[in-house]
């Protein structure tokens, strides 16, 4: 198939989450499965492509001036880059504040536009179109062809004013949410296919607790909404040959990992012993329950753990962090920041993973940790309920271990049963084995991905 393919983030280039690793590992498994995938990307930092050549685009007044260059990026293939009014910023989303850019509408509502002149200007079999940074491109097509929109994240909806509703030639309706102008929510709407990250995820939106005011659009596409989960990037995240790591390892042969354990504990400062080393590596953000883990700091003593965290985001959770790693330095440590090279090591130097969401669409740290042979603590939301097979109630099968409730104390109660699992050696191995023997990869996703397109042409 010819599939253009617009994300807002794509791995290594851009990526503040999820989306940039999806839409780089999906791309990438659609290409080795043959297909002709064109990948338009928003140029935010002036990259230069090999072998490049550039087209003026013929967009609404509003949009312009746009242009695309086309040509090879290492480490992503070919690619489309998107320039235009004020897309160029130091970061996709936010200022040095944290603040969302005031124009963000416009500058993604130009994205849409150049999205759409390039399917009009094409012989493309699908649109697949990601979150609602593209969610225009539907209404702006004057030559409408088989859509699918994939949600990562129905948090983020890009809200906007009426105002927007006259630029469209298309779809007004559509695109009317209450009193504002939603681009995820028309997306959703004329989209020949919506699928979530996840089969769980699937489920969650349509119900009014999860749905983010949209589950009534969710749940009147009916069939049309499917789930799929998420891989993750089995080359980068590769316990056999990873180059961030000293010695590489596998299921048969951990002593590589065991390795990986010490250096990290001795970049701690904490002593080489046998007291469980857990780990968590992630955004600093309500969604991911970093609240909910600090929580946990009184009890390790007596739990006889410790908890290392790696992380950016939020400067309120931040300083909890920092404060609660200063209050007991012998139990809890906490690096502000991200080092991707330190984040490797993470997973491959600690025994328990950590990942107690809110909410998680598909999440993708429970499966590098399964992959590396860290077993996963996670709570029973979305993807982490489609990925982890929870050890308790579960012993033939078991991968992890899934919290009763998504609060403290669920969370202890999960720690304390995968501490107990951890410390018989039989048990820990064989659900650190079923973990690694998992094929992760992007291979399956992709081709359900491939069905998906193929069940809408026409």
């Amino acid at each position: 198939m010819k599939i253009l393919f617009a994300t807002a983030e794509l791995r290594p280039l851009v990526s503040s989450g999820g989306l940039g690793e999806a839409a780089a590992g999906l791309v990438g498994g659609l290409r080795r499965a043959g297909h002709d995938v064109e990948v338009m990307l928003p140029n935010y930092g002036n990259w230069e492509l090999e072998d490049s050549r550039s087209i003026n685009l013929d967009v609404p007044y509003w949009a312009r001036p746009m242009s695309v260059t086309q040509g090879i990026k290492a480490d992503v293939g070919p690619l489309t880059l998107v320039d235009g009014p004020k897309i160029r910023r130091p970061d996709p989303y936010v200022d040095a504040n944290g603040v969302g850019w005031p124009d963000n509408d416009l500058r993604f509502a130009a994205f849409s536009a150049a999205i759409a002149a390039r399917a009009d200007s094409g012989d493309y079999d699908v649109i697949h179109l990601n979150d609602w940074h593209t969610g225009l491109v539907p209404a702006l097509m004057t030559k409408p062809k088989p859509t699918v929109l994939t949600i990562h994240n129905l948090a983020h909806q890009g809200w906007a004013n009426l105002g927007w509703l006259h630029e469209l030639p298309t779809g007004r309706d559509e695109y009317t949410h209450g009193d504002s102008l939603n681009m995820l929510a028309g997306a959703i709407r004329m989209s020949d296919a919506v699928v979530a990250v996840s089969p769980t995820y699937a489920t969650e939106i349509l119900t009014p607790e999860q749905g983010m005011d949209l589950h009534l659009e969710l749940a009147s596409r009916g069939e049309d909404l499917v789930g799929i989960r998420n891989g993750i990037d089995t080359a980068s995240w590769d316990p056999t040959a990873d180059p961030f790591l000293d010695s590489g390892y596998q299921a048969g042969d951990l002593a590589g990992k065991l390795e990986a354990r010490s250096k990290l504990l001795a970049r701690i400062g904490w002593p080489d012993d046998r007291l469980p080393l857990i780990v968590m590596v992630t955004r600093l953000v309500e969604q991911k329950g970093v609240d909910l883990a600090l929580e946990l700091a009184p009890y390790l003593p007596g739990m006889r753990a410790r908890l290392a965290i790696l992380g950016s985001g939020d400067k309120d959770l931040a300083n909890q962090a920092r404060a609660a790693s200063e209050a007991d330095p012998d139990h809890l440590w906490f690096f502000d920041g991200y080092d991707i090279g330190l984040s490797h090591e993470m997973f491959a130097g600690g025994d328990l993973y950590l990942m107690p969401s809110r909410f998680e669409p598909c999440g993708l740290a429970q499966m590098q940790a399964m992959a590396y042979g860290t077993i996963p603590i996670v709570t029973g939301v979305g993807g982490l309920l489609d990925t982890v097979v929870d050890a308790t109630s579960d012993r033939r099968n078991g991968t992890g271990f899934v919290t009763h409730s998504v609060d403290a104390i669920g969370l202890v109660d999960g720690v304390h049963r995968a501490l107990a699992a951890w410390r018989v050696g039989f048990q820990r191995r064989k659900i650190m084995e079923r973990g690694m023997a998992i094929d992760w990869s992007w291979d399956r996703p992709a081709q359900e991905f491939v069905d998906v397109y193929s069940s809408i042409q026409p």
